[in-house]
């Protein structure tokens, strides 16, 4: 009984981002380079977003990257794109990516995790008002609103 009591004790000191899974959180990007290249543009969004074969077109289509030309070295691309499909939603689904791969039909291969049902349920209310309010000016601007976006986090702030 004492072990399983230290084990709880020391589960709930831990954390939130080694002790989580809840319906809020998404493993964060912890990769270097993954950070600096897509961040440079935007906030780096987790790879539990979206399957593997997802990220796959997306890193192959990076000429035209919705609309940007984000063409990056082709060693670049391709640890990107190892460490996104490694760490992808269908890959190691844990808390907020298994709700959103939920939606994502077998075989698709979704592109923008603003057009995921889960998330467009999630922003329903957010009028442009709102985004002008919280500075954010775009859904895709997480951080905004969800101060721990970065983290994983995406509870209501």
């Amino acid at each position: 009984m004492r072990m399983v009591f230290a084990g709880a004790l020391v589960l709930s000191l831990l954390p939130g981002t080694l002790w989580a899974g809840g319906d809020d959180w998404v493993p964060p990007v912890t990769d270097p380079l993954t950070l600096k290249e897509c961040g440079e543009c935007h906030m780096a969004f987790q790879a539990g977003f979206l399957p593997a074969r997802s990220w796959d077109k997306m890193m192959d289509t990076l000429d035209d990257h919705f609309g940007d030309n984000a063409s990056l070295p082709p060693e670049s691309v391709a640890a990107i794109r190892a460490y996104l499909t490694a760490n992808a939603g269908d890959t190691r689904p844990a808390g907020l990516s298994r709700e959103f791969l939920s939606w994502v039909k077998p075989g698709g291969m979704p592109q923008r995790i603003s057009e995921n049902p889960e998330f467009v349920r999630e922003h329903r209310r957010i009028t442009p008002e709102r985004l002008k309010q919280t500075q954010a000016m775009t859904l895709i601007n997480c951080p905004a609103c969800h101060k721990r976006a970065a983290e994983g986090w995406y509870e209501d702030d």
